[in-house]
């Protein structure tokens, strides 16, 4: 999925004790130097699709933020 310049790919990680590790990478589409961040066990769920889209949710918080600071910044 795509987010303001950046590539988002969320992930539910399935773990044994039946719970879901929220997953996350996103990728700057925009910026010349490629830049990957990766966030592994954000959170705990117990549905595969709570995870993913908990992992949406904060993709987007940290794009947001990252977005301000870059603008305060210039």
């Amino acid at each position: 999925m795509q987010y303001k310049g950046y590539e988002v790919a969320p992930s539910a990680h399935a773990l044994p004790s039946g719970l879901y590790a929220a997953n996350l990478i996103i990728e700057n589409t925009t910026s010349t130097r490629s830049a990957s961040f990766t966030f592994d066990a954000l959170d705990y769920f117990f549905e595969a699709d709570h995870a993913i889209a908990y992992a949406v949710r904060w993709a987007r918080l940290w794009i947001d933020q990252r977005s301000l600071r870059t603008r305060r910044d210039s």
